[in-house]
């Protein structure tokens, strides 16, 4: 049987053979769409194909990673936003045929001796500084996903939530709510538990200070739950009754789960959803579409950012890249049925 070549991959998978040869030769320069990587390499795959470096290459030299969890396994599975970061890194890794150790906190420590012989590693989630250091001891090519570390020395991937809560606010603005509370989460790090600065809640502040209306009574914060989302909804419902005000017009919740909660606790008082209420999410979660009514969001694109993380250790592991990179993706604003003009 023949061996297949590039130009029959090449003819497979409808591209030209330059394209086949550099992404099978994993060349991190070449930007490529995601279907046609997939295609040439499902080609090869079918064809039976090896480049020369496979071939010489034996398995104990393929690139391995770690990839370091904030959250707990059950945690992680619970919260659909770091599930897809995590799917994103994942599919990289396999399409890439970099080997992957995932590794999780076991009775709150890090087993850090997971991290020997690693060639980089990926961080998911928040971490203390103390980490940190802990981590960089074990390797240099360190990639955080969702967090800007204070730190110079490492890359990082993160939500441009500046942007995003200027749109979130200017279209709830544009549809004339002033009264907007603010439902989100509180998150901390490390053996003092220190709090990290949230930017969605931060840059809500920052905007309604700047038009003179921002009411700390109307701030809401606990943790990025369902049950959570539930309960700080129920509190601003009874903390309207005792005091005797009307409720804001629209509220903007920090993650789509704790949305969800919330909107089940306006459904329970009897609270209409956008007629009384008009809510927005982050994040636009697969369940999001769904809801009643369909919640407006925000679509944070996290499998991509997964796969940048991946780009970013390659081009720190292959091309031995040590000024460090910062990668800021943006966010896009999916208006469904869950927020009214009250303009009129």
């Amino acid at each position: 049987m023949e061996m297949a070549t590039i130009k029959d991959i090449a003819k497979e998978a409808g591209v030209s053979p330059a394209t086949v040869s550099r992404v099978l030769n994993e060349d991190i320069r070449l930007s490529v769409a995601e279907d046609t990587r997939k295609k040439i390499f499902e080609a090869a795959d079918r064809l039976n194909y090896k480049t020369v470096r496979q071939r010489n290459k034996r398995s104990k030299d393929r690139t391995k990673i770690g990839v370091i969890h904030w959250y707990s396994q059950k945690e992680e599975l619970g919260d659909p936003y770091y599930v897809s970061l995590s799917k994103g890194i994942e599919k990289e890794c396999s399409i890439r045929k970099i080997e992957t150790k995932s590794i999780y906190k076991n009775q709150g420590m890090y087993p850090l001796s997971q991290l020997k012989s690693l060639d980089g590693i990926i961080c998911i989630g928040k971490f203390a500084q103390e980490e940190i250091d802990e981590f960089r001891s074990y390797s240099k090519n360190i990639v955080f996903a969702d967090y800007y570390p204070d730190d110079d020395r490492c890359d990082c991937v993160i939500v441009d939530f500046k942007k995003s809560m200027e749109t979130i606010m200017n279209y709830l603005f544009s549809l004339g709510h002033r009264r907007i509370g603010y439902i989100g989460g509180k998150e901390y790090v490390g053996k003092d538990k220190s709090l990290i600065k949230d930017k969605r809640e931060s840059g809500y502040k920052r905007y309604m200070e700047g038009y003179g209306i921002y009411n700390e009574n109307d701030v809401y914060t606990g943790k990025y739950t369902t049950e959570e989302g539930y309960k700080l909804m129920k509190k601003a419902i009874e903390d309207s009754e005792k005091k005797l005000k009307n409720m804001p017009t629209a509220f903007f919740v920090g993650s789509d789960s704790m949305a969800m909660g919330a909107m089940q606790a306006l459904y329970e008082n009897k609270i209409s959803i956008p007629s009384d209420i008009s809510i927005v999410g982050f994040n636009d979660i697969e369940a999001s579409r769904y809801l009643i009514p369909p919640l407006t969001t925000v679509k944070v694109y996290t499998e991509f950012m997964g796969k940048t993380s991946v780009d970013l250790l390659l081009e720190r592991i292959v091309e031995k890249r040590e000024i460090p990179k910062k990668v800021t993706i943006p966010t896009k604003l999916v208006i469904r049925d869950s927020c009214k003009d009250i303009n009129s």
